[in-house]
């Protein structure tokens, strides 16, 4: 098992299965995370609705942590 800090992302949203799938596919940082749409959700096999809406949700969330941060310069 990888152990980065997608992993610990994944695992903190409770879905570390997929942190294998994730690097595998390119997205080894959160930076990289930050662009995951639906079609890549598809390519890194998250099929379960609730799954791909956690995702999305914790997305959104590191969009909007970067968003404060950039107001703070």
């Amino acid at each position: 098992m990888c152990t980065n800090i997608v992993y610990e992302w994944l695992k903190t949203l409770q879905l570390p299965q997929y942190a294998e799938s994730f690097v595998d596919n390119g997205y080894d940082d959160l930076e990289v995370c930050k662009q995951i749409g639906d079609p890549d959700l598809d390519a890194i096999g998250v099929a379960v609705p609730h799954h791909r809406r956690r995702i999305h949700e914790a997305v959104r969330r590191l969009k909007e942590a970067d968003e404060r941060a950039a107001g703070l310069y």
